[in-house]
């Protein structure tokens, strides 16, 4: 599939879903081959979190002990501390690496006219760009303090409205293709970060409504389907309760705590590969509007059969 295309609103979503028919798979492997040992890992973390959370946070309220936490850390503060820091550590590395992930699979797609490279391309290409990467972080964290006083600001004035909520993923959208946009332009190599923020701005303007329009309504429908999948265990755990009550079965503290530990593990998993597997299609859609507007504006692809057509002759 042609990433260099000049693209309608209804071809954003189009291409988007035939883009992911077409090279999902090989998209998805990828993605985990590259991040899987990080997902384990936080995966094995939030297993303890949810642990700490059942049988230390849940566990005292349902034994009426309001002092479970504070206990629990002074006695545990160590074993706290490395706990935070090496998820924090670990979960900033996977989000960069996520993040990354679309841009620079897109680029490859691009030089190799379709899916002609493996993870160790991938690999490559993110060793070659890990430089570019954290410039590109440190320019973000500069640029989303007026950004989000922005952003919060326009958030506000259409939460007043009920017609004006129904348009604050359009305002997330904007934020998110506004960053994908830099820094897909930035890791081609060709512009400095700062000329990548501005070149980015001025592709997003050239189709501004239907661009964000269309990454706005990605979001809005990955946080529905998230929600939806994310709550089934959590309706199973409560019709369960409410089974065991209405059947005159009483349950003890501490089968609640375990029910309620395996529903919090459940929860964290789903929603955390859930919100992977569906952030790589918003991603995915951002690649194609952003690719599409760029060749609105420098007209690559059709450069390149201008020339292939002069290159026969």
């Amino acid at each position: 599939m042609q990433l260099y295309k000049s693209r309608s609103f209804g071809e954003f979503f189009q291409d988007t879903f035939s883009f992911l028919r077409q090279n999902g798979g090989h998209l998805y492997k990828n993605f985990f081959i590259i991040n899987g040992i990080f997902i384990l890992i936080l995966m094995v973390l939030g297993y303890f979190f949810s642990n700490f959370y059942t049988e230390v946070v849940f566990g005292g309220l349902t034994n009426n002990n309001p002092n479970a936490i504070e206990d629990y850390l002074n006695q545990n503060a160590s074993i706290v501390v490395v706990f935070v820091l090496l998820f924090v550590t670990i979960g900033l590395v996977s989000a960069i690496i996520s993040y990354a992930f679309v841009p620079i699979y897109l680029k490859l797609y691009a030089k190799n006219e379709g899916k002609n490279f493996t993870a160790s391309d991938i690999i490559n290409e993110y060793k070659a760009n890990i430089g570019n990467i954290f410039i590109y972080l440190i320019c973000a964290i500069l640029v989303v303090i007026p950004l989000m006083i922005l952003a919060g600001v326009i958030s506000f004035i259409l939460a007043i409205t009920m017609i004006g909520i129904i348009l604050l993923p359009v305002v997330i959208g904007a934020v998110s293709l506004y960053y994908q946009g830099t820094l897909m332009e930035y890791i081609e190599n060709e512009k400095s970060v700062w000329e990548s923020f501005g070149y980015s701005w001025t592709v997003m303007s050239s189709k501004f409504w239907p661009a964000i329009g269309s990454v706005g309504l990605f979001f809005l429908m990955i946080y529905i389907v998230q929600n939806i999948v994310v709550m089934i265990p959590y309706f199973v755990f409560i019709v369960d309760m409410m089974t065991d009550i209405n059947s005159g079965t009483a349950a003890t503290s501490q089968e609640i705590s375990k029910s309620a530990s395996v529903m919090m593990i459940i929860i964290f998993v789903l929603s955390y590969l859930v919100g992977l597997v569906l952030n790589l299609i918003v991603q995915v859609n951002q690649g194609i509007v952003f690719y599409s507007l760029k060749e609105d504006i420098e007209n690559i692809n059709t450069k390149s059969d201008i020339d292939l057509i002069g290159s026969g002759e």
